[in-house]
């Protein structure tokens, strides 16, 4: 990889660091703040309330695990131009992409969207176009 100074770094990788920084921040905070108020997992008392806050944890779960680190490292190795950075904003949006597709079917059956859905919805799209300049640009890194 050649070294590119941050005036010469593509405006679109500069983008796309910004966005998934700003997206990590809004992963971390909505799941600590959803944490804090989603009752306990033995709460409920039907299977399918059970079945249905399982579920919003092992998201909550998945997304500290795996987004939010990608979304993270992607931000910040991505606008150090680091291959490392490069790929995991790649991975994150491969997330957002899988993980979308579940919580618009789930809430296309419930007949309802969450607050999750509607917040990280502008994200879901924008991770559909970075896919494209961070493939472009890939031999800056690779």
């Amino acid at each position: 990889m050649s070294e590119l100074s941050s005036s010469n770094r593509p405006f679109t990788l500069k983008l796309i660091a910004l966005v998934n920084g700003i997206a990590a921040i809004l992963h971390l905070a909505f799941w600590v703040l959803a944490f804090i108020k989603l009752p306990p997992f033995n709460s409920p008392e039907s299977l399918a309330e059970r079945t249905s806050l399982a579920t919003t944890y092992g998201f909550g779960i998945a997304d500290l695990m795996w987004s939010f680190p990608f979304l993270l490292l992607g931000s910040i190795l991505l606008w150090k131009n680091k291959a490392f950075g490069w790929l995991c904003a790649h991975f994150a949006n491969v997330l957002y992409w899988y993980s979308f597709t579940v919580i618009i079917t789930r809430d296309y059956a419930a007949g309802t969207l969450s607050p999750g859905t509607i917040l990280f919805f502008p994200f879901v799209i924008f991770s559909l176009w970075a896919a494209a300049p961070l493939w472009k640009n890939r031999t800056l890194f690779w």
